[in-house]
């Protein structure tokens, strides 16, 4: 593979664009399988890549003793958690709903960033989070007749284990590289995205199989649950969490029009007007400072005589 020479806010846009169809493609995929095949399914689609790509490379396919836990958190939360999550919200509400909710992500990445990651992120940043916050609770609120639902729980917990499974992917990213760190990660999820695939195969039988729920299914096992993380992490590693973090706040724009175009879902005043926030966020925190306080480095690449990928990693 060819050498990550694309800056971190570039490979930071890269990976944001190719989160950015998972909501279409869930909620295609759930046209002809249920959620617990999607969320779980997607994790082994991206796992028999991973192992295909580790092999093709001489790389080993599990992971060094001593990042198996980070490395744990990392499966348990954007492997399998946050594939599960969001697809049983996305049962419950359209893909455009969803979007404009995820605009959290940055602020759940950015907290865990500050408290795991070493960063500081200045006070220019947080306004600007607030901001896209504001935006998107109340647009929750008034979606759902003044109360939070249930779909929304979901996804709000769906953020959460997100952002902590970012953090610890941009950190381990810094040593081993993005697309070691996924790869690991969704290789030793197998133990439970495999059982919980198969026993959802079993009690829910796809119906009615439809080529758009293959892509979409193909789509969040192979982009959004590998190769989307592959410059994600990547871009992380070289940028700083917080500030690549921040990138997804553009999301929610982004899969309102894929929503539309792909799905003819329809995008309200309202959706519409909260995305236009969480962008002009986006862009009040563009240049917002973030420190970052030393922090002595808790893994370390092996001495395996194979070519080792620091922050400029080559694939």
């Amino acid at each position: 593979m060819s050498t990550w020479k694309a800056g971190p806010l570039a490979l930071g846009a890269l990976g944001v664009v190719c989160f950015s169809l998972t909501f279409p493609a869930t909620t295609a995929a759930e046209r002809s399988f249920s959620p617990l095949i999607v969320g779980a399914g997607r994790s082994v689609i991206a796992a028999a890549l991973a192992a295909a790509i580790l092999a093709w490379r001489r790389e080993r396919l599990l992971p060094p003793r001593e990042i198996v836990r980070p490395l744990l958190v990392i499966a348990a939360t954007v492997g399998v958690g946050f594939g599960l999550l969001s697809a049983l919200a996305l049962r419950q509400v359209d893909s455009v709903h969803v979007a404009v909710i995820a605009g959290l992500i940055p602020a759940a990445t950015a907290g865990m960033a500050a408290w795991r990651a070493g960063e500081r992120p200045g006070g220019g940043y947080w306004a600007a989070l607030a901001l896209g916050l504001a935006a998107v609770a109340g647009f929750a609120v008034i979606e759902g007749g003044g109360q939070i639902r249930t779909a929304d729980l979901l996804i709000l917990v769906a953020l959460a284990v997100a952002g902590v499974g970012y953090a610890e992917g941009g950190i381990l990213a810094r040593d081993y590289a993005g697309w070691r760190v996924i790869s690991w990660a969704v290789i030793i999820a197998l133990p439970v995205s495999v059982p919980v695939t198969v026993i959802a195969l079993i009690a829910a039988p796809p119906a009615h199989v439809t080529a758009g729920a293959v892509a979409g299914l193909g789509y969040v096992g192979v982009v959004s649950m590998c190769l989307g993380f592959f410059a994600w992490y990547q871009g992380m590693a070289r940028g700083g969490v917080a500030t690549i973090g921040k990138l997804q706040l553009a999301q929610p724009a982004l899969t309102l029009g894929w929503s539309a175009l792909l799905l003819g879902e329809r995008v309200t005043w309202l959706s519409g007007a909260a995305a236009a926030v969480v962008i002009a966020a986006a862009a009040i925190g563009k240049n917002a400072k973030v420190g970052r306080r030393a922090v002595r480095a808790q893994h370390r690449i092996p001495d395996t005589g194979q070519a080792k990928d620091q922050v400029s990693a080559t694939m």
